[in-house]
């Protein structure tokens, strides 16, 4: 503990009054007494001056400790009491207050301390009144979590200021970096941030444009357009507005659908289109001319009439060849867009069922079918194929209906065609499976060997002739059955934070910034590894970690963890702290990349660290090199912390998340102690707004106040 300057002020003065008085009594002890007794009675006071100043300076010792005794034990005990006891409502329930003053001390601190029981019960049992409220809404959070993970296309949604207030896996996955994963890079889709960041921002422009337009119009307003998003993806998007109070816009619903196959499918079929015209034009020019002059002069000689004829044949057999290979590279590109999925055996004959009762008229039976059965398919082309074997079972055998079960053989599924009756031939499957499948007038350039292929999967005849029961058997791949979806999760912090629909009432204010309140400003919280702790002497970042909090709550699955190689050794006394050597930084990224990339993250941002003078030094000390500058305002929780608890020395990261009740884990890792920041930086606001300290410029005013921010790097 630092004793006071006003204390050691007020005992020099108390010392100097007492000097003085002394030296008062003697001046007038001297002016008192007689001529002749002066020069003795200065003789005598200047003999006695050494112990009155040794007497003087014991007095003072003795005043100091008592005074500083009595500080500890009074004013600063009292103090320190007070600093507890604010950090009672944000710690954990366990923690109580200490007083280490004078025994009337202890009494005030029992005193708050069973006031601090009594709430805490209160608190206990207005939790336990609300479990059940809670677990209602969890239940519906998980039904919505559930639905939109489920939902095929990606779906982002923002509030009028464009922010993105929600989003699915979909668009996580469709808007995700090229490189995702890889040397830190992330996706610029994330709760608060730009919508404007992800599409083109004249395109978002012309489309809230045409929604405005059509609001008092049309009932369902929708614009539409094409875009490449930021990582390269052709994207489908439709938007439509979210209606607030009084019909006025209050955010955008985006749905995105990736196009980029579907292109390439629609080029490759006009460029099939455009193959077969420029192809069929020559050999049927060719061919109307040939039969146009054997129609016009029947009396031609025989010799004439012949090379007509061999013309007409040459070129039908050159169109019928280029037809051939147009239908063959039709196939080919509908075989390859083929999708595979899972589904239920199950479901599988019962559209087959339905296909083939719709097509031919003939009653179908699903016999016996395995319930825990799935398989991956494309289930179009399956019911398809079976539909075909049936129309010709039924057309060249007059079978007048059919029956359809699906079992288990090995890691295969067994799909079974079966009638009873005609015995067909062993040679029938080998003969239909080449051509291309046709049901009545419908025909598709598709066989069933493509579709067999496709599925890596295969057809044979099995007969039962003593019975009369043959069936006709597909092997086709096993599929993953669909997980269950618990209508309760296990825990909130375990699942990712996809929606916020507070930021619907978080349009960004104008004003400058420092007036905006600490619990309305977006937070991107970082920490830093190093080679040493002397930035200007040379050392170097070697891992950046941070998490964005966004109205009020940190978004644990939007962070930024990047190793940096440092080219350059790394101390001892750092590798026992982080446990990170040279070796696993030998195939890392420079600073120079990893932190334009770290910027991004941060953008548009309040910046958090604990100590950020240290880490703030290596930012600064690299601008030159990556020419990237960090702008923006900077929160640190040491200095916080100093601010609310004036009269404590420590103010280590531990202590302080002890103090406020955070559980210390998965330290001395750049995105761990980020994480950790994080959850003490939340706990001190709301101990700063009981200060009066509610506003950005507010804090940084208080912190710049404190003697920790003379810290320099």
């Amino acid at each position: 503990m630092r004793t006071p300057k006003g204390l050691l002020l007020w005992v020099a003065v108390a010392c100097a009054a007492v000097l003085a008085a002394v030296g008062l009594g003697a001046v007038l002890q001297y002016l008192a007494a007689d001529a002749e007794q002066r020069p003795q009675l200065l003789s005598l006071l200047l003999q006695g001056a050494p112990a009155a100043f040794f007497g003087l300076l014991v007095l003072t010792f003795a005043f100091a400790s008592a005074a500083s005794w009595l500080y500890r034990r009074y004013p600063h005990a009292e103090r320190q009491l007070a600093e507890q006891a604010r950090s009672l409502l944000a710690a954990d329930r366990g923690f109580r207050v200490a007083a280490h003053g004078a025994p009337p001390l202890a009494e005030v601190a029992a005193a708050i301390n069973q006031l601090a029981d009594a709430y805490h019960r209160i608190e206990h049992d207005l939790e336990a009144r609300s479990v059940e409220t809670r677990a209602r809404i969890e239940e519906e959070r998980d039904r919505f979590s559930a639905l939109m993970s489920e939902l095929a296309q990606g779906v982002v949604v923002c509030n009028a200021d464009g922010r993105i207030l929600l989003y699915n896996a979909t668009a996580a996955s469709l808007l995700a970096p090229s490189d995702a994963g890889r040397h830190g890079d992330y996706s610029p889709l994330g709760l608060g941030r730009s919508v404007l960041a992800l599409l083109d921002r004249n395109q978002v422009a012309h489309a809230l444009d045409m929604l405005q337009h059509e609001l008092g119009i049309s009932e369902r307003p929708q614009a539409r357009f094409v875009a490449t998003a930021a990582n390269g993806a052709l994207l489908r998007v439709r938007v439509a507005p979210f209606l607030g109070a009084g019909k006025q816009l209050a955010g955008l619903v985006f749905t995105l659908d990736d196009v980029g196959q579907l292109m390439g499918r629609e080029s490759q079929r006009l460029r099939l289109l455009q193959s077969l015209a420029t192809g069929v034009r020559a050999p049927v020019a060719n061919l109307r001319a040939a039969t146009e002059n054997l129609s016009s002069f029947p009396d031609m000689p025989a010799e004439r009439r012949t090379q007509f004829i061999d013309i007409a044949v040459a070129e039908a057999r050159v169109l019928t060849e280029r037809l051939n290979t147009a239908l063959l590279a039709y196939a080919d590109a509908l075989k390859g867009s083929l999708t595979l999925e899972d589904m239920r055996a199950a479901d599988l004959l019962a559209v087959a069922q339905r296909r083939i009762s719709e097509a031919l008229q003939l009653p179908v039976a699903i016999e016996d079918v395995d319930a825990d059965l799935w398989l991956r398919v494309d289930s179009y082309a399956i019911a398809h194929a079976m539909t075909f074997l049936a129309a010709r079972l039924a057309g060249d055998y007059d079978l007048r209906g059919f029956r359809l079960r699906a079992g288990s053989g090995g890691g295969f599924g067994e799909v079974d065609l079966v009638w009873t009756g005609a015995i067909v031939g062993s040679d029938a499957l080998a003969l239909w499976e080449g051509e291309p499948m046709r049901i009545g007038t419908e025909e598709t350039p598709l066989t069933l060997r493509d579709v067999l292929e496709r599925h890596g999967g295969e057809a044979w005849l099995q007969v039962e002739k003593i019975r009369q029961i043959s069936r006709f058997r597909l092997l086709l791949p096993r599929g993953q059955a669909a997980a269950a979806v618990p209508y309760r999760a296990a825990a909130a912090e375990s699942r990712p934070e996809f929606y916020d629909f507070d930021l619907f009432e978080r349009i960004d204010a104008a004003g400058e910034l420092a007036e905006r309140r600490l619990s309305d400003l977006t937070y991107t919280v970082f920490d830093t590894e190093t080679t040493g702790l002397e930035p200007s002497a040379g050392d170097e970042i070697i891992s950046i970690g941070a998490v964005r909090i966004v109205n009020g709550r940190m978004l644990k699955q939007e962070v930024f963890e990047q190793l940096v190689n440092p080219r350059r050794p790394i101390s001892r006394e750092s590798i026992a702290v982080h446990g990170i050597d040279g070796r696993q930084l030998a195939n890392e990224p420079p600073i120079e990349q990893v932190l334009p990339r770290f910027h991004r993250f941060c953008e548009d941002t309040v910046l958090v660290a604990h100590n950020a003078a240290f880490d703030m030094r290596f930012l600064e000390l690299k601008e030159a090199a990556t020419g990237v500058r960090f702008g923006q305002p900077v929160i640190d929780t040491l200095l916080l912390s100093a601010v609310l608890h004036p009269s404590l020395d420590n103010h280590h990261l531990d202590m302080i998340a002890e103090r406020v009740g955070v559980r210390v884990i998965g330290r001395h890792t750049a995105l761990g102690d980020a994480l950790l920041t994080g959850e003490v930086f939340l706990r001190l606001v709301p101990l700063l707004a009981e200060r009066g300290i509610v506003t950005l410029g507010q804090a940084l005013e208080a912190s710049r106040a404190t003697y920790h921010s003379r810290l320099q790097y």
